[in-house]
């Protein structure tokens, strides 16, 4: 089965007030497994962005100037996702964003509901988790997987993320099994470049030994156990 997880940045929260996408990532799952091959563009959404959006994903005007309308990339991503399971988290956000970009082409493509099948892992975390937090962050914390290099949001990196949420909460596969080619990244770029996560170097953790008095103490706990318990000790049994 092949299964793309996607993700995308807008310049705002609504479609329907005209807001565009400005970044897709997509990372790739075959038979629950990652191939290392991936989509990720950014776009010149030809209008402003919101300065709440801009708080969120730090993505600026400036920044997209030199980079390509959606009409450009369109084929593209289409040929990339078509036919695969989509896995996104609050689907209907990001399906919704999607369609209003291909529906303002001449091209007659159709609707991404049409040509893939979709599962939304939000609505797939609040059946399992009710009355919880279940955004990506939220889930990262209860299925600890690491989200450290998250400070803003980007489509590539919570794609990436979201593809091992999702193995978890679904009980399977989360080793990466990625390519060592690298056809670039961050602009333009598919195919099998790695997706790597920033290390967070961890000291090592202490260990600290019971002192003299503190073992005096547990072997007296022990023997007043034993006393009460017919001589029987279960501690002294398992430690032999």
């Amino acid at each position: 089965m092949r299964q793309i997880v996607l993700d995308t940045e807008t310049t705002g929260l609504e479609v329907s007030r005209g807001h565009r996408i400005i970044e897709i990532g997509c990372v790739e799952l075959h038979n629950r497994k990652l191939t290392g091959s991936h989509y990720h563009q950014y776009i010149n959404p030809e209008r402003d962005i919101d300065q709440g959006a801009i708080e969120v994903h730090g993505i600026t005007s400036d920044f997209l100037a030199d980079k390509p309308p959606f009409s450009q990339i369109a084929q593209d991503f289409y040929d990339f996702v078509d036919g695969a399971e989509l896995i996104i988290h609050n689907a209907p956000f990001d399906i919704g964003f999607l369609n209003a970009e291909l529906d303002r082409l001449d091209q007659q493509y159709r609707n991404l509901g049409d040509v893939c099948t979709v599962i939304d892992t939000l609505l797939m975390a609040r059946t399992k988790h009710p009355g919880q937090r279940n955004n990506l962050d939220a889930l990262c914390t209860r299925y600890m997987v690491d989200n450290s290099q998250r400070d803003l949001h980007g489509a590539l990196l919570d794609a990436e993320i979201l593809a091992d949420v999702y193995l978890l909460m679904t009980g399977g596969q989360t080793n990466f099994q990625l390519s060592d080619s690298d056809t670039g990244a961050g602009d333009g770029t598919s195919g099998s470049a790695q997706i790597k996560r920033v290390a967070n170097p961890r000291p090592p953790l202490a260990v600290i030994k019971a002192s003299a008095a503190e073992i005096a103490a547990h072997e007296a706990l022990l023997e007043t156990i034993a006393s009460s318990n017919g001589g029987k000790v279960l501690w002294r049994e398992f430690s032999k």
